[in-house]
């Protein structure tokens, strides 16, 4: 059921509201591990040492669900986050985009496994069943949590003035540099990283996913199950091989979208939910 259109345009986030969204994003994460960094000394003694687990780094890499809250519930009101939330019901895509997300992305990590030359070299990650339940539900409630501020927040603004293909680097840029402090912090699990191949990897990242947000209409849920994949324990280390296997993936997303990517029209650009998505798969 569709809103008015004068009452749907009151609820919905001006795209000034980038400003802010951004600003609390890097101010609450940088600001965490910030301190740790320059005064470790002092916040270990009074938080404990910064891990991949510890709470403050879960606070930290939530920061963008955290400033697209208050962001919505500041201009919007509860009715405005509720409309918002209901972005999460949004799951009808195309079945190539399920095929992508279930096997696609398992096969380019084996495939980066396999350029790294540890495909089966490396015993599996995770020994017990219990301790993969542990790890798949901590990286259910980490990585994927971002989601609620980049795809559901920062990108349908920016694609308000930018073309979708434009949108996703510029995003992309933003999400990678962002991740930066955590690789200067030992025990976060960035640190055993090299910067600049998760950063190419992040710009990669970001194009297929608004790709995919596009596809879908403005869904959260799909990026997050995309950011989920990504982060998915029981896939081997294929750093930094698994980012030449993504460009190569968003080459080939972008070419096949290459219509929608490159053209505002069509584009979501709602933060705030007007209507109920309905049935209607999209580009591959």
């Amino acid at each position: 059921m569709n809103l008015d259109p004068s009452v749907a345009n009151q609820r919905q986030i001006s795209y000034t509201s980038l400003a802010p969204f951004l600003l609390m994003t890097f101010g609450l994460a940088w600001g965490i591990l910030g301190l740790f960094i320059l005064r470790p000394e002092p916040m270990v003694a009074t938080f404990g040492k910064l891990t991949g687990q510890h709470p403050l780094f879960f606070l930290a890499v939530w920061a963008p669900a955290i400033a697209a809250f208050i962001v919505i519930t500041y201009n919007s009101r509860l009715e405005g986050l509720r409309r918002y939330l209901s972005r999460l019901l949004l799951w009808r895509c195309s079945p190539a985009w399920y095929a992508f997300l279930l096997i696609g992305i398992p096969l380019l990590f084996f495939s980066g496994s396999a350029l790294k030359g540890n495909l089966f070299a490396e015993p599996f990650p995770v020994f017990s069943v219990q301790s993969l339940m542990v790890a798949l539900v901590l990286t259910a409630i980490k990585g994927p949590i971002e989601e609620f501020g980049w795809r559901g927040l920062a990108l349908p603004l920016l694609q308000r003035k930018f073309a979708p293909i434009w949108s996703g680097l510029i995003l992309g840029v933003i999400w990678g540099f962002w991740h930066l402090p955590a690789f200067l912090l030992s025990g976060t699990p960035q640190s055993a990283w090299s910067f600049t191949p998760f950063f190419v990897g992040s710009i990669a990242l970001s194009v297929i996913l608004t790709a995919l947000f596009n596809a879908s209409r403005g869904s959260i849920l799909l990026p997050m199950l995309f950011h989920f994949q990504c982060n998915n324990p029981i896939y081997p280390d294929a750093q930094p091989y698994d980012t030449v296997a993504f460009v190569v993936a968003a080459f080939v997303i972008v070419w096949l979208n290459r219509t929608a990517m490159f053209r505002k029209a069509g584009a979501t650009i709602d933060v705030i939910s007007t209507s109920v998505n309905r049935a209607n798969p999209s580009h591959a």
